[in-house]
């Protein structure tokens, strides 16, 4: 198996850390722009799409500041996917850093991806 690579990805987002966190880490928040539907049961995250399931495990979080999931499926035990929200000190603008792992020959569709989610959420957000 190839080792997959690490990328990051950020998006300006205008929205209060704290309400831009429930949509990071709340079933709710997230099945409004990341999947069809979500449920969790402890560190559980269960991400539905066109009826098909998704199994991601919550690995870490700090309220108001980041949160990171691994697939259940990953093979490789360096993957994650990691949500952090950080404030500018000077202009006060919030922005979203996405990190996540792909494999080399699908980094650049991955991007895509995220950025077409992304752009659901700040719809989702009246961003």
């Amino acid at each position: 198996m190839s080792e997959k690579i690490k990328y990051e990805i950020e998006f300006v987002v205008k929205a209060s850390p704290k309400m831009l966190y429930k949509f990071l880490s709340t079933p709710s928040g997230l099945s409004e722009w990341f999947a069809d539907d979500v449920n969790s049961r402890g560190k559980k995250f269960s991400f539905f799409w066109d009826g098909s399931e998704e199994v991601a495990e919550l690995i870490t979080k700090k309220t108001d500041q980041f949160i990171k999931f691994r697939w259940e499926e990953e093979e490789d035990e360096e993957a994650y996917f990691e949500f952090r929200i950080t404030t500018d000190d000077l202009t006060n603008d919030v922005s979203l850093l996405v990190t996540d792992y792909a494999d080399e020959d699908e980094v650049e569709e991955s991007k895509q991806l995220w950025e077409s989610q992304i752009n659901s959420l700040l719809h989702a957000i009246g961003s």
